[in-house]
């Protein structure tokens, strides 16, 4: 059975920390974090059926100004290994699991794409219209997104399953 999983950003095979909900066969997608948005996009422009779209922590910014948004890009470009460390602690909070053994080079234009991606209620409703059930994983702890408010978008499209006491990797 292939897995249909998409890695978050600076990461590759991370799929281990969300195996506890994770589906896998040929008819479910699933991702996390950046890779929600890559999942997404696959599934909204592809013809193959998939049942099951799994989204994990989805990188959710439309909430954040410019002016934030800028900040990120500069940040990374001054001093990409110290902004990428520092995303890989956020991470993990609350908890002491250890990411950094899942890092993987990443670039700009990722880190453009996470932070400028746009969620629209039509491109849910066009996925719901192609028979896929949504599901969106959050962690109240969370210091990437604002948990809450992704919850709030995503509950009239998705089944939301919001975990107390974890940040974005699902983990205490």
């Amino acid at each position: 059975m292939k897995s249909n999983y998409f890695s978050g950003f600076c990461l590759e095979n991370e799929e281990i920390l969300f195996s506890e909900f994770i589906i896998k066969n040929d008819f479910t997608k699933s991702g996390f974090s950046y890779g929600a948005i890559i999942a997404f996009e696959e599934v909204l422009s592809s013809n193959t059926r998939v049942d099951l779209l799994q989204l994990f922590s989805p990188a959710f910014f439309q909430n954040k100004d410019k002016k934030y948004k800028r900040m990120q890009e500069m940040f990374y470009k001054k001093d990409k290994t110290s902004y990428v460390n520092n995303f890989l602690k956020n991470i993990s909070y609350p908890s002491e699991y250890n990411c950094f053994k899942y890092l993987k080079e990443g670039d700009s234009t990722e880190l453009h794409t996470l932070i400028s991606y746009i969620w629209t209620k039509e491109n849910l409703e066009k996925v719901i219209n192609q028979g896929t059930r949504i599901e969106v994983y959050l962690g109240s702890e969370d210091k990437i997104i604002d948990s809450f408010e992704v919850m709030d978008f995503f509950k009239k499209y998705a089944k939301v399953y919001f975990i107390k006491n974890v940040g974005h990797i699902l983990k205490k």
